[in-house]
């Protein structure tokens, strides 16, 4: 599987239920949707450039075989991430930008610091060690871009949260497949 699909698949999965699923929810509940994906689509790109380059510079220090041993112990993990959920917090949704770039730069700002750490910035350097850096850089961000514009439409729609628990686990089970999967691949 290309290294783009791969991207925009489990990204696309890890973000169901997540934190920053949650903020771009919250945010569309109160802003125009497509200022919320604009600063979305804005604060993926910049997060996971640089999650790409960190996982290209891991690529070039440590053996594959490590490599996909690694990165099929952190799909692993990410899945027991999913199955233990993320909640949003009112204030660490709130960041104040000032008045300079309105809801845009609150929505930007926000998302980016929702992102730092978070399990698709982790599962992002993960995948691009050993693949096309371009292709994982915009596969994760249209995957993420894309769980999250179902996240505001359902914002936009229903008003309700998304089941979580629901959605977590069947993210954790993938997770732990292509987990597997990637563990077995180092040992061919």
């Amino acid at each position: 599987m290309s290294a783009f699909f791969l991207s925009l698949a489990v990204i696309f999965l890890a973000e169901l239920g997540d934190k920053s699923q949650l903020v771009a929810y919250w945010f569309a509940t109160r802003y125009k949707w497509y200022v919320v994906i604009a600063g979305v689509t804005v604060a993926t790109l910049v997060v996971h450039l640089g999650s790409v380059a960190i996982g290209q510079a891991f690529d070039q220090l440590l053996p594959e075989r490590v490599l996909l041993v690694i990165a099929g112990v952190s799909f692993i993990a990410f899945g027991l991430w999913s199955i233990r959920g993320d909640k949003i917090d009112e204030e660490e949704s709130q960041v104040k930008t000032g008045r300079l770039f309105g809801a845009f730069g609150v929505v930007t700002v926000s998302f980016f610091i929702a992102e730092l750490g978070d399990k698709t910035q982790l599962a992002t350097v993960s995948l691009a060690g050993g693949r096309s850096a371009l292709g994982v850089w915009l596969g994760s961000t249209i995957g993420m871009v894309a769980a999250d514009a179902l996240a505001i439409a359902v914002g936009l729609l229903a008003h309700k949260r998304l089941p979580e628990r629901m959605l977590g686990r069947i993210a954790a089970a993938l997770f732990f497949i292509i987990g597997a999967i990637t563990i077995a691949s180092a040992f061919r």
